[in-house]
């Protein structure tokens, strides 16, 4: 059963699929039926809500709003059919959440799965987004939550401050004894891209940047990025929390202990008028 009409759940299934074949089989419609239903939308709301491309059904600006309203209104159908009908109904939850690697290991997993035991019909998909932006994962309907930078939050979203991260250098074990300045300059960088701002911030508050060789290694997956240091083939900076396993284990070494950066993080969201209890719930565990 769904509170969402029949041309809104069509529009929800080309969405979450990316093709009007995908959409078919999940409603179990025939691909013209389920094109009928979203023009007829479309006639109705007076916008275009879907461009087209070899790649897929692509959502306009129109249709990016109209998927935040569809995301609501899901959000809350299991509880309101529940309260209704009481437990016999069973509604499954998705939520999914976007943000870069190293803080989703470290913070946002962690604390939401803590919320399963509380809400057993809660599914979680994380989205890791240390290419770009979080904020286009909001924006297009796939996440209803997304943990970025402050000043990457846009003036519709509502957002709470989390605690600031602390990022901090480190090489393999086997380094610990190595004068700083001359490891800066005779090894490579491991980062995630080319243009990692957390790590030529650190560099330049420590008067190092200067030292660095210009190419490094680039990676964006978190666990390769770290057997290539733990390997030998160059350091990092990197978030402390979620180095600290191997830290301990001692597969890994902090350069400059004293040496630190912190960065500033939001949790974002659309505003919701009626915020089920499994959301808020999400909202205050990540910090």
């Amino acid at each position: 059963m769904s509170l969402l009409s029949p041309e809104l759940d069509a529009f929800v299934a080309i969405v979450k699929k990316g093709t009007v074949h995908g959409a078919a089989k999940e409603i179990g419609l025939t691909q013209t039926g389920v094109t009928q239903r979203v023009r007829n939308l479309e006639r109705k709301i007076g916008n275009t809500l879907f461009t087209r491309s070899r790649k897929g059904m692509n959502l306009t600006q129109e249709g990016e709003a109209l998927f935040v309203y569809c995301q609501k209104v899901l959000d809350i159908e299991g509880e309101t059919l529940s309260s209704i009908q009481g437990s016999t109904i069973q509604k499954n939850i998705r939520i999914q959440i976007a943000g870069s690697s190293s803080i989703m290991r470290a913070r946002v997993i962690p604390s939401t799965v803590k919320a399963i035991e509380q809400f057993k019909d809660l599914t979680f998909t994380y989205h890791i987004t240390d290419d770009e932006s979080p904020v286009r994962y909001l924006k297009s309907g796939e996440c209803q939550m997304a943990v970025m930078h402050p000043f990457e939050v846009p003036n519709e979203m509502d957002a709470k401050r989390l605690e600031p991260e602390i990022y901090i250098m480190v090489a393999p074990y086997e380094w610990k004894n190595r004068d700083i300045k001359e490891m800066v300059k005779n090894e490579r960088l491991v980062d995630f891209n080319y243009g990692d701002k957390v790590t030529l911030s650190f560099l330049k508050k420590y008067g190092l940047v200067q030292l660095a060789k210009k190419e490094g290694h680039y990676v964006n997956n978190t666990d390769a990025l770290v057997s290539l240091i733990t390997e030998g083939h160059g350091y990092s900076v990197l978030s402390k929390r979620f180095l600290e396993p191997y830290i301990k284990s001692k597969q890994l070494v902090q350069i400059m202990p004293e040496a630190f950066s912190k960065l500033d993080f939001a949790l974002a969201w659309y505003p919701r008028h009626e915020m089920p209890k499994y959301f808020k719930k999400l909202i205050d565990l990540i910090n």
